[in-house]
Parts: C-alpha cells; sequence; structure tokens
C-alpha cells in the first residue's frame, strides 16, 4: 500500500495506482541520490583506464574502449558543478545512450534499480544556477529518500560533449 502523505512507496509494498510506473538507476554523487530511466543504460562497469584527450571540455575525463568501440567518459561530478572525488572501489561508470551518442559517466557507487510511480515525482524547481537544477526531471521520493531524476537529454546533449 502506498503513504500518500510522503508520497513514497516503500519497498516490499504493492503500488494499486494505474498510472505510468518508472523503471530507474539510482546512485550516489556525494550525499546525494540520483536517478535515470533504466531504458537509456546499457551497462554499468568498474573503472577502467581512461585515456585522456587533448581539448575536450572540462568535464570529459577522456575515453576508453569498450569492446571495440571507443566512448567519451564523463565526470558527472564536474558536469553538475560538484567538487572532484578520487575513485574508490565503488566507483562505477554507467553506460548509457542519447540520441545516438553513446558515453559512459563516472558516479561514486550504483545503489539499485527500483519502480517508482510517475505520481510520486515532483516536477522539476526552476533554479536557473547553472547546477545540476538544470538538468533534471524532477525529483522522487522513496523510502524517505530524495532522489534528482536527471534529464539525459539535458546533460548530454550533442553540443554539451562536443
Amino acid at each position: 500500500m502506498t503513504n500518500a502523505i510522503t508520497n513514497t512507496v516503500p519497498h516490499g509494498d504493492v503500488y494499486e495506482g494505474t498510472g505510468e510506473v518508472l523503471q530507474l538507476v539510482s546512485f550516489q554523487l556525494g550525499p546525494e541520490e540520483y536517478a535515470i530511466d533504466i531504458l537509456g543504460v546499457q551497462e554499468i562497469i568498474r573503472v577502467v583506464e581512461i585515456t585522456a584527450v587533448p581539448n575536450a571540455p572540462h568535464f570529459v575525463e577522456g575515453v576508453v574502449n569498450l569492446r571495440g568501440k571507443v566512448i567519451p567518459i564523463i565526470s558527472l561530478r564536474t558536469r553538475l558543478g560538484l567538487c572532484t572525488e578520487e575513485p574508490t572501489k565503488d566507483t562505477r561508470i554507467v553506460v548509457v545512450e542519447v540520441g545516438r551518442l553513446i558515453l559512459g559517466f563516472i558516479v561514486d557507487y550504483v545503489e539499485e534499480v527500483l519502480r517508482l510511480p510517475a505520481e510520486y515525482i515532483e516536477p522539476p524547481t526552476s533554479a536557473g544556477g547553472g547546477g545540476s537544477a538544470d538538468y533534471h526531471k524532477g525529483v522522487g521520493r522513496v523510502d524517505g529518500r530524495l532522489l534528482i531524476l536527471l534529464d539525459l537529454e539535458l546533460l548530454f546533449g550533442i553540443e554539451a560533449v562536443s
């Protein structure tokens, strides 16, 4: 059963609504938890050796060879204007397809795959400050946690990484 007061669907409870349910991958960047639609995710891999690319935008770490395909790797922390951190054993690269572009972005920790009813997502606020608020679809609530839903099209549009 849903908890209508806090707009959350606790794990293990059955959602009985009739609206759209999003399947998301959630991950950490520092203290914040973010999520993206699982349909855009191709795979999640451990951090591998990244080859630097001269004159790339400041948030592009470089490229990797992933099974014969060269894909750009983005520092999501830098892209969102957060402080950089050294990779840990939990750091991962999330490989996504945005339009026709395949790229990877580095996250601190992949949390889980979850299902969230669309009605439990608050619309994005208009911050206009150049941070992550410019790239999010909204904020969802699960088990008392806030998930910032990123818009990959805005975050990684062709003009952003070229």
